[in-house]
């Protein structure tokens, strides 16, 4: 024997599997972030603090005339190739 639902137990039994499976995802990535926080505190505990990036106070080299051509004709090339 077959049983046949009414269209009400289908939708009841659409809107429990929807709510089992939203509730499931959702505990999954409730899991996720617990797990990715924990690492997080994990590997600043055993690298310790970052050092900060020390800064030279000398002025930028000038850049050199062979180079500066070199990029200028690439440049002039590339979009004269392009027809821009």
């Amino acid at each position: 024997m077959t049983e046949t639902m009414t269209n009400a137990e289908l939708l009841a039994a659409g809107g429990n599997l929807m709510l089992l499976g939203m509730g499931f995802v959702f505990a999954l990535l409730g899991l996720l972030v617990v797990t990715v926080g924990a690492m997080s505190r994990l590997v600043r505990r055993l690298e310790g603090e970052p050092k900060p990036i020390e800064l030279s106070a000398e002025a930028p080299k000038p850049a050199d005339g062979d180079l500066l051509s070199a990029i200028s004709a690439s440049v002039h090339r590339y979009r004269r190739s392009r027809g821009k």
